[in-house]
């Protein structure tokens, strides 16, 4: 009898051991799975506004546009797990002779709430100008604006 006795010992508290280890590594585990999820739909949201934003510069930077106005209403989702999101940009000129000056515009993604961030990097010309502004993707009127003046020079900014 004996041995029942020190089995019991043993096993007792590896099972409550467990009953309470499992259920925290999978919420743990859980918790890291949905933010690498928001993550990554954030990082496509914020690659396809860059993207749009360069189709932009590039369609209004031909010789044959004078002057005019671009307003591209956003194709990003509104809400990434019913949570909404900010996005800002900053712009840069990169001083690199490959590049022959060109400007890089980093646009940054927040999902509100949650605290998840994502970035991606543009790179445009010499004759672009970024005017500060913030993407709010619930926003009925999200978009991205764009005009070029008659000196050539594009500026762009969210809309919204």
């Amino acid at each position: 009898m004996p041995h029942v006795t020190i089995e019991y010992v043993i096993m007792v508290p590896v099972l409550v051991l467990q009953i309470f280890l499992f259920p925290l590594t999978a919420n743990w585990l859980m918790n890291i799975w949905v933010d690498s999820r928001r993550t990554l739909v954030l990082q496509e949201a914020a690659s396809q506004l860059g993207s749009t934003i360069q189709q932009i510069y590039f369609a209004l930077n031909h010789a044959t546009i004078s002057t005019g106005t671009v307003t591209q209403k956003s194709n990003v989702p509104s809400f990434i797990e019913n949570y909404p999101y900010t996005g800002n940009a900053t712009l840069r000129t990169i001083l690199d002779p490959a590049l022959n000056s060109s400007k890089i515009l980093e646009i940054t993604l927040r999902l509100k709430t949650a605290g998840t961030i994502a970035s991606t990097s543009v790179i445009l010309g010499q004759n672009v100008l970024w005017q500060e502004s913030t993407f709010i993707s619930n926003s009925t009127n999200a978009c991205i604006r764009a005009e070029k003046l008659a000196n050539g020079t594009i500026s762009l900014f969210f809309g919204g």
